[in-house]
């Protein structure tokens, strides 16, 4: 397993356009995900065990931000093929289990992992209302283990930060995670 760092958020980027298909073959676009304040989509996938540690955290963190107009998806660009965890049956189990407050999707060619320049799991990308890159940091210090419940929350501060004001924070600590997949 490689571990990786996000790069610096890239200040004003426009979100790169998607239609991928859910957990339960429903597709979905960038559009139709937005939501009226903002936009996180997250790069996740079953395996890791630095989403595992994190994932009760991100359904809390996403639904919370739904109070500020910022809605959330998940999406899985690893291959799949390689990793059984992360197959679509697998995604739908979790998704299920965890009570996913977002679509989670499936990036099966990997294009829209390359689109956003994602690098690993987790990997964040805080969208204002106009879509334009406000966020590229970390959940929180959460890391192969779950941190300890009062730290800070880096990414749902930010995000409301984004919402209320369209613009991120300055200083962003990167997120940390497995390397994405990629096929061969």
């Amino acid at each position: 397993m490689v571990s990786l760092e996000t790069p610096v958020c890239d200040f004003g980027k426009p979100a790169p356009g998607f239609a991928l298909p859910d957990t339960d073959g429903k597709v979905w676009t960038l559009e139709e995900c937005k939501g009226e304040r903002g936009l996180l989509v997250m790069f996740i996938c079953n395996h890791c065990p630095y989403v595992k540690a994190v994932r009760e955290r991100l359904v809390r963190d996403t639904r919370e931000l739904l109070d500020h107009g910022v809605r959330s998806v998940a999406i899985m660009s690893n291959d799949a093929t390689q990793y059984a965890e992360d197959s679509p049956e697998m995604m739908k189990r979790v998704a299920d289990e965890f009570g996913f407050p977002f679509p989670y999707l499936l990036d099966e060619s990997q294009v829209v992992a390359k689109a956003f320049g994602a690098v690993c799991t987790p990997d964040f990308f805080g969208y204002n209302g106009d879509l334009e890159l406000q966020y590229r940091g970390r959940l929180d210090a959460s890391r192969k283990e779950t941190a300890p419940a009062e730290v800070r929350r880096d990414l749902f501060e930010g995000m409301v930060e984004v919402a209320r004001s369209g613009r991120g924070p300055a200083e962003q600590i990167p997120s940390m995670g497995c390397s994405i997949k990629w096929k061969v």
